[in-house]
């Protein structure tokens, strides 16, 4: 038997993060409140519930981090269940404040199992999301290893949505904006830089500074940009130059290399999926 690598099973395969059991003291009365006020506020349409990032982790910071949640919906969400997300997201952000915002993914159940999302939406929600509520679709979904395949449909799209994150600076009016896209866009990007060379590497973590790390044993000529990435997902800034700097040099050379190593990501119908 090879060695074992870092976030994955003695037989290669992705094991998942996080769990309920890993949910720090300070954030047990917002998960225990998110998981109420799902249920209430979706009813019969909701099929299943997760949390993700930091927070089922045990990673989370009182009043810096933010709460991720995934809802599977039995129908592909319209505008009366997006709504419901962004006044369930803002209310619990403002009665909590062990938390720094609120992330709502929306999805229907039958697109979370699809072919076209198996490597992507369905990695995603298999590995990297803690069921919350209902029955959890990870049973419908296959086990991933950390390969080609995976790493070019999770995140082979950098090129298409550095445009998007562009449009987003020149329109930021304000810091708190800027504090988000700061936040977004890094963290994007040193994910990015870690399943680029996922497949070398052979393993899998979502620590924002030890992925940058690892990116770096293998391009430590971009090493001190991808730590630089890395801190500002950590600590946002609403310094528009840091972002700038990221959108025109890291950015395009990691899509760049991403596409000449590994390819890019299959066409998706409707809104681009998580990573």
């Amino acid at each position: 038997m090879g060695q074992l690598r870092a976030g994955l099973d003695a037989d290669g395969y992705f094991e998942r993060e996080g769990s309920l059991g890993r949910v720090q003291e300070p954030f047990a009365p917002v998960v225990a409140a998110a998981r109420t006020r799902i249920a209430e506020a979706y009813g019969a349409r909701l099929h299943s519930a997760y949390l993700y990032g930091s927070v089922p982790r045990g990673t989370a910071r009182p009043g810096r981090s933010d709460l991720d949640l995934l809802l599977a919906l039995h129908h592909e969400p319209d505008g009366e269940d997006r709504d419901t997300a962004e006044v369930l997201g803002r209310t619990l952000d403002e009665e909590f404040a062990q938390i720094d915002g609120v992330g709502v993914l929306l999805y229907g159940k039958d697109r979370l199992l699809s072919e076209q999302e198996r490597y992507d939406l369905g990695w995603f929600l298999a590995c990297l999301c803690t069921p919350l509520l209902g029955d959890d679709l990870a049973e419908h979904l296959p086990r991933y290893r950390p390969d080609a395949q995976l790493a070019r449909e999770a995140n082979g799209d950098l090129a298409a949505l550095l445009p998007r994150f562009r449009r987003r600076l020149a329109d930021a009016a304000t810091p708190e904006e800027l504090l988000r896209l700061s936040r977004g866009v890094s963290r994007h990007l040193v994910r990015t830089g870690l399943t680029l060379v996922m497949p070398r590497w052979g393993g899998w973590t979502s620590d924002l500074a030890e992925s940058a790390e690892i990116f770096g044993r293998y391009y430590p000529e971009r090493a001190a940009q991808m730590r630089a990435a890395a801190a500002v997902a950590l600590e946002p800034t609403a310094d528009p130059a840091v972002l700038q700097d990221f959108l025109e040099d890291l950015g395009p050379w990691l899509a760049q290399e991403y596409t000449a190593r590994l390819g890019t990501k299959s066409p998706r119908d409707g809104a681009a999926a998580a990573s």
